[in-house]
């Protein structure tokens, strides 16, 4: 349908206030934080209720059209481009914490409401969403939900699919469904709850969603180990594993993050240190202080080792942790934009990937840097171009190739955390087989059968 008969079709059905139609609006729902990836919506529609969601995705069934719901767009994989056009749903005025129980430990909120926002509101009450994705200022629930996000406290904590109880969710058909609940125990069919965690738009869209809250820590406590190399930084991160002790975090940057988070934020990091691993955990005060003081000590007596430091206040913590958090702005100032992907490897793998991913850089003549969680073999290569450099993106689209082949190769991933979306499309057969790849073709036709959901992605 041409956009301007499909907007008029929607303010028909929903009102003038829920749709943008003008070229700026579009032009502004084209990306994500995805680089070189572009797709212009015929019409934006913001609803205000789960209803109203229903009603578009029932418009969108009857006349064909694709619809893409979307949060704050930060996602790093292309999962909300409009690609083929048609409508992008977005969720951001759907936006209110619903209710905080303190005694049952459970938040409801709807999907436009940010991770900081959460995390916020509920430590009034002491409590905590753990989840902690690097965008978490910005990135919503619905988004976290829809990608299962990670971040820094997956180590100890996991990821957002250990802390979600039920969604309220809209089908491909128009039909609303509530999955889960408020129970912590309740196996009564499958799981649909988990199977729509992580499905990127393609099976539902979520409007309300029951998170799990913990206790929020009494006390947290950061230090930072640097290494000759990141292979030596391994060895500490094995060892420290290996001892038992779990930490809240477990982060790595390469030399060419420390050179530009030093560039960039002025911390005074040891420039010519081939790897820093901050580690750091929280709890209460004494077993804080017995976990870090033990991960100090295995990192100061481990192989290349150059120095250990212990935050000795709040301030130095924060200035650590900023110092992981800035990674990719810093690298981006190396160039017109950054491509920052995503591979998990077993854990023993680490130093290896980190090391071909070194040498996939030379190769190409690229600039990489590699930061991510050593603590669950997550790693975040970041590639700095010019994009108005056409030979240099092709070498970086060579690089990404190697880079997810050497993922799979080493018993790995070509996804821990962003998702697949559009860009990693591509390479997921290699990860997943035929057969699941049916399978996920198959679950897609019942959820959603007339492929409106974010076609052209998962089970398409």
């Amino acid at each position: 349908m041409a956009a301007e008969p499909l907007a008029s079709a929607l303010i028909s059905l929903l009102g003038r206030d829920r749709v943008l139609d003008d070229l700026a609006a579009r032009e502004a729902y084209s990306r994500d934080a995805t680089p070189l990836f572009k797709g212009l919506p015929e019409v934006v529609v913001t609803p205000h209720s789960t209803q109203e969601v229903a009603e578009v995705v029932k418009f969108a069934r009857r006349t064909k059209t694709p619809i893409i719901a979307r949060g704050a767009g930060s996602n790093l994989c292309a999962a909300t481009v409009p690609l083929h056009g048609g409508i992008v749903l977005s969720m951001m005025q759907m936006k209110q914490i619903l209710e905080v129980s303190r005694n049952e430990m459970l938040a409801v909120v709807q999907p436009g409401v940010s991770t900081q926002q959460l995390d916020d509101a509920v430590a009034k009450e002491g409590l905590m969403y753990v989840p902690d994705p690097g965008s978490k200022t910005v990135s919503t629930i619905g988004g976290n939900v829809a990608t299962s996000a990670g971040g820094l406290r997956g180590l100890k904590y996991g990821t957002t699919k250990n802390y979600i109880l039920g969604l309220e969710a809209v089908l491909g058909t128009g039909e609303i469904i509530r999955t889960g609940g408020r129970l912590v125990k309740d196996v009564a069919g499958y799981d649909i709850t988990r199977l729509l965690i992580g499905s990127e738009g393609t099976l539902a869209i979520f409007t309300e969603v029951t998170t799990v809250l913990s206790p929020r820590p009494k006390t947290s406590k950061y230090g930072v180990a640097y290494f000759d190399n990141l292979a030596d930084a391994s060895v500490a991160v094995d060892s420290i594993v290996a001892k038992g002790i779990l930490p809240a975090t477990l982060e790595f940057l390469d030399n060419t993050c420390i050179k530009a988070v030093e560039d960039f934020a002025h911390l005074g990091l040891d420039t010519h240190a081939g790897a820093l691993l901050l580690f750091g955990d929280d709890g209460n005060q004494e077993s804080v202080a017995h976990s870090v003081d033990g991960m100090a000590e295995i990192a100061g007596t481990a192989r290349g080792v150059r120095a250990v430091t212990l935050a000795p206040d709040v301030a130095a913590a924060e200035a650590l942790l900023y110092a992981r958090r800035c990674s990719l702005p810093a690298l981006a100032r190396l160039g017109s934009i950054s491509i920052l992907e995503d591979i998990s490897v077993p854990r023993p793998q680490l130093s290896k990937a980190a090391d071909a991913i070194e040498a996939i850089g030379k190769k190409y003549s690229l600039l990489i840097g590699t930061f991510g969680h050593a603590g669950d073999g997550n790693l975040h290569p970041t590639i700095v171009i010019n994009k108005d450099d056409e030979d240099e993106v092709h070498r970086a689209e060579r690089s990404l190739a190697d880079i997810f082949n050497l993922a799979l190769d080493l018993g790995g991933t070509i996804t821990g955390e962003h998702g697949v979306g559009s860009a990693k499309l591509p390479y997921l057969k290699a990860r997943l087989g035929d057969v699941s790849l049916g399978l996920h073709r198959n679950i897609k036709a019942v959820f959603d059968p007339d492929g409106v959901l974010n076609p052209g992605r998962l089970g398409s």
